[in-house]
């Protein structure tokens, strides 16, 4: 049987989505065990897994080493990799969004200071409002950007909203709206047509019955 490697994130999402995969026949007993293996491959099966860090997938499966894998919506936005993306996995919902403090105005005076891991999307949306901003590139603790005067609003992912609370900050703008999606490489795609789309529907199926986790 064709092999398909399939790159996964690591952490929750990854578990959620393997489960995805596991409902719809392409289960590997192996990634299941108490390990710190990163390559996981059940023949029978058809699949081989690995697990990496999440921003690096897009990077796996453009450069084939990976024939698919699993990315959020933010990520392929953010970095643009040359993939085909096969389907919305409905995982891993949240938003991007703009924050900052609840008493903030953006009067447009001056050029807006925006901290964010995200520049790209960031100048994306800001230059469709035709406002002038200086990006902050940061990576980590986005939220404190805003209360200690480094800059004026943030631009970062979104679940509950609960982290902003806590810090005194507030949704001032939902820029796009996040999920999972399963990616797939160009090439592999081509050569291995038939088992990557039987994947895309089963996950697209899984998807729309509700899902199996």
């Amino acid at each position: 049987m064709e092999m398909i490697n399939i790159a996964l994130p690591k952490g929750r999402l990854g578990e959620s989505v393997y489960a995805m995969f596991k409902a719809v026949g392409y289960a590997c007993p192996a990634i299941e065990e108490e390990n710190r293996k990163l390559v996981f491959e059940n023949p029978a099966a058809g699949v081989r897994y690995f697990w990496v860090k999440p921003s690096d997938v897009p990077i796996y499966v453009q450069r084939g080493a990976a024939d698919v894998g699993v990315a959020g919506k933010d990520i392929l936005l953010e970095h643009g990799p040359d993939v085909y993306e096969l389907a919305d996995l409905g995982v891993g919902r949240c938003r991007m969004c703009v924050a900052a403090k609840a008493d903030f105005q953006d009067d447009g005076a001056r050029t807006l200071r925006v901290a964010t891991k995200f520049s790209r999307i960031a100048r994306g949306y800001y230059a469709s409002l035709s406002r002038d901003i200086d990006v902050i590139p940061l990576n980590g603790s986005i939220e404190l950007a805003p209360l200690l005067g480094l800059s004026d609003v943030i631009v970062d992912i979104v679940e509950t909203g609960r982290t902003l609370a806590e810090n005194g900050l507030e949704v001032k703008a939902e820029i796009l709206p996040v999920s999972a999606r399963l990616i797939a490489n160009k090439v592999s795609y081509k050569f291995k047509n038939q088992a990557i789309r039987q994947m895309a529907l089963r996950m697209a199926e899984n998807k729309q019955q509700g899902g199996a986790l």
